[in-house]
């Protein structure tokens, strides 16, 4: 059985962000990047299923970022991934081309299980697992909480507004997951030595004969100020007369 993971590259969301000269991006000098938590649960995931219900797994991590990237999905080696699969793009990709980059991955390394985390921590699109669903024409399940392997597929754990949905769906299937899937391991420091001594491949949108068509085009952006100014009431009157007067309420 052969899982891929797809992994992204995002800013560590616990740092403090500033833009470029023309507030079109993140000013990318002054940014680490990690591995997208969601993925990391999507990695964890993969790994348990080696570990419980196919053994003989092989578990393949692939991204989509600049040659710098490399570090970050050297994290899912580190983790336990056997292979990692760097594709090497510059500059913005919007969900539907990085579905169709993951396709023409998955047509060749023909996986039967696609493991990815619902969204990412960026640009919280949550669209990439759907898109690249219906591209391959193969069953999905979004907002998962738990996959149990059956003799015919897989029985899947939803997470919906109106609580757990049950779901069955056959292989090959795209599977996202969502917070409460499982808790990612921290990587040995061992295993982050040995991640350093294994091998990435490299290939680009145009190896794999795709050209991304961008179908989403960013304007700009602005930072937004998080402070808050605290008042103290001692009525649950004087709480709703405040709410109100206030700005934020129209």
């Amino acid at each position: 059985m052969k899982i891929l993971v797809p992994c992204k590259r995002v800013p560590d969301p616990d740092q403090k962000l500033r833009l470029n000269a023309d507030a079109t991006d993140i000013d990318g000098s002054a940014v680490t990047y990690i591995l997208n938590p969601f993925d990391a649960i999507a990695v964890e995931e993969a790994l348990r299923i080696r570990e419980t219900a196919h053994p003989e797994a092989e578990i393949i991590a692939v991204s989509i970022a600049p040659a710098e990237g490399e570090t970050d999905l050297r994290t899912a080696l580190a983790m336990g991934a056997d292979r990692a699969l760097l594709i090497e793009h510059e500059g913005q990709i919007d969900p539907w081309n990085v579905a169709r980059i993951l396709a023409a991955v998955i047509h060749q390394e023909k996986p039967a299980l696609i493991l990815m985390g619902k969204q990412a921590v960026d640009d919280d699109a949550n669209q990439v697992g759907q898109f690249l669903a219906a591209q391959l024409g193969w069953p999905q399940a979004t907002f998962v909480s738990k996959i149990e392997f059956t003799t015919d597929g897989l029985r899947i754990h939803r997470e919906t507004d109106i609580g757990i949905e049950i779901i069955h769906v056959t292989l090959p299937a795209v599977v996202t997951a969502d917070l409460r899937l499982n808790e990612p391991r921290y990587a040995s420091l061992p295993s982050i030595l040995k991640a350093k001594k294994k091998p990435t491949e490299h290939s680009t949108p145009a190896k794999l004969g795709i050209k991304p068509e961008p179908r989403i085009r960013l304007l700009g952006m602005e930072l937004i100020d998080s402070q808050r100014t605290c008042e103290k009431v001692t009525t649950a009157t004087d709480l709703l007369d405040r709410l109100r007067e206030s700005e934020v309420i129209e």
